[in-house]
């Protein structure tokens, strides 16, 4: 009697794009369309994949990658620590004059 094989669920990627598309080589602005990405701010899911994180590894600088709700690889931060702040839900540094 055979044994059925369960398939394995690829996991899936979260992808955004947070730096915008000027200033690219042509290569690298064909890969963040091809990856289905237009707009800053866009996010697109796709299957965790060996091409997927290809394709992100050659243009990390302007994605953020978060698998299963949860940040795993990441570009720097776009804007620093006053994003990261932002993000946080704290108040800026600046006084009121």
């Amino acid at each position: 009697m055979a044994t059925a094989r369960r398939r394995r669920v690829p996991n899936k990627l979260r992808l955004t794009l947070v730096k915008s598309l000027i200033g690219l080589n042509p290569k690298q602005e064909a890969t963040v369309k091809a990856l289905g990405l237009r707009h800053i701010r866009q996010s697109v899911e796709h299957d965790d994949t060996p091409t997927i994180r290809g394709m992100i590894r050659l243009v990390p600088f302007c994605l953020t990658v978060e698998e299963a709700g949860a940040a795993v690889s990441a570009a720097p931060a776009v804007g620093g620590v006053a994003a990261e702040r932002k993000r946080a839900g704290a108040k800026g540094t600046r006084s009121a004059k």
